[in-house]
């Protein structure tokens, strides 16, 4: 398992950016957007770890903006934390046997989310190549919110 990103809505990308990279010194090193979903993605990383982060290889940060404005209330701006897995069926099947719910199944062998007691939200994401698609995740429904 990899620590993969931290992952925090802005409501002004303009100013987040200044903040993260002008004032506190992290680089920019990916950006995203998304027109279908009406959102933009921009990854960060701290200057020590660009070697890595070039790769993929380094935590990031993750700051989604999304066009539409909202207002985050309740610790909505804070999204999720990453974490990629050799096989995300194994691993969901181990937390479904410590009782976790399985929020978002992997149906697409790709990607899956769950949440920690406190609520806070955990997305999984298969290494490599997406896996073909399985049982009993194929069929199974959302529950909850991630």
């Amino acid at each position: 398992m990899n620590y993969l990103h931290s992952m925090v809505r802005v409501s002004d990308l303009d100013a987040a950016l200044a903040f993260f990279c002008d004032a506190l010194g992290l680089v920019e090193v990916r950006r995203d957007d998304y027109p279908q979903g009406r959102f933009t993605l921009v990854f960060l990383a701290a200057p020590g770890d660009l070697p890595q982060a070039a790769e993929r290889a380094a935590p990031l940060v993750e700051l989604t903006y999304n066009w539409d404005k909202e207002a985050y209330v309740g610790g909505r701006n804070f999204g999720h934390l990453a974490y990629r897995v050799d096989d995300i069926y194994a691993t969901c099947a181990q937390l479904q046997a410590h009782g976790v719910t399985i929020n978002r199944p992997p149906r697409d062998g790709h990607m899956a989310f769950v949440r920690s007691p406190d609520g806070i939200s955990v997305e999984l994401l298969q290494a490599g190549e997406r896996l073909a698609p399985a049982e009993p995740w194929l069929s199974m429904e959302n529950s909850g919110s991630w």
